[in-house]
């Protein structure tokens, strides 16, 4: 597939002016039409441009966009590339290699439970299968708000909304059409350059796959496989 330019996105910083020597997961920039157009479809607030709120939701959707389709950390333009860590419902927590070799799904989906309870195995997922496995279940993509900010910078505090149309199979379940989603609280400490030293977040993953497991049972020869061919430049969150 040959690489198409980024237009301009007014969500996200970094995607039409890098350097050609940045290496892309998939060849070039990605392109976010689809998730952006349902966030502003599905979206609870609407920031005023220049806001505190609309600046932290933007950095964050930043962030997201350069662990998930950027190869290299030395590419990454949001982090403090020496001090970041990645810190998830109170685990240990991880530097920024870590979290670019695990990738975004895999680092926030990581739990303690035993296997035989864990709805999500995290450990034997690859960045691909995690991303495929979402990409799959919410064909539109996966949009994320900020719901309120507490505290601006150095230390941002905020709460945040994930959500997404479950359209698409999960991990043997059949898509059941509804909405999707669950809510968070998360801390963004920054440095004087405004760039992420650590981001901090506590959610409950039970209210994401109590709506993912709500589907029927499907077996793995009926389960359409419709995502093998899909664009990897068109991103789910």
């Amino acid at each position: 597939m040959a690489t198409v330019p980024a237009a301009k996105d007014k969500y996200r910083s970094f995607l039409d002016d890098e350097a050609d020597n940045v290496q892309w997961r998939h060849g070039g920039p990605p392109t976010y039409d689809a998730v952006n157009q349902l966030f502003e479809q599905g979206r609870t607030k609407e920031w005023e441009e220049g806001s505190l709120e609309e600046i932290v939701q933007n950095a964050i959707k930043t962030w997201e966009m350069e662990l998930s389709h950027k190869v290299r950390l030395q590419d990454f333009k949001s982090i403090n590339h020496e001090k970041f860590n990645l810190i998830v419902n109170g685990r240990e927590g991880l530097k920024g290699e870590e979290a670019l070799k695990m990738g975004s799904y895999n680092a926030l989906l990581q739990n303690s439970l035993p296997k035989e309870f864990q709805y999500y195995k995290a450990d034997e997922e690859s960045f691909e299968s995690s991303h495929e496995a979402f990409r799959s279940a919410f064909p539109r993509g996966f949009a994320w708000e900020v719901i309120h900010v507490y505290s601006g910078p150095p230390l941002i505090a905020f709460k945040f909304r994930h959500w997404g149309i479950f359209e698409g199979p999960f991990k043997g379940h059949a898509p059941t059409g509804e909405t999707v989603e669950f809510y968070g609280i998360a801390t963004v400490k920054v440095d004087e350059g405004l760039k992420v030293e650590e981001v901090e977040v506590y959610y409950d993953p039970a209210q994401l796959f109590g709506g993912l497991l709500k589907g029927a049972p499907i077996s793995i020869s009926s389960s359409p496989t419709h995502h093998a061919s899909a664009c990897p430049f068109h991103s789910s969150s």
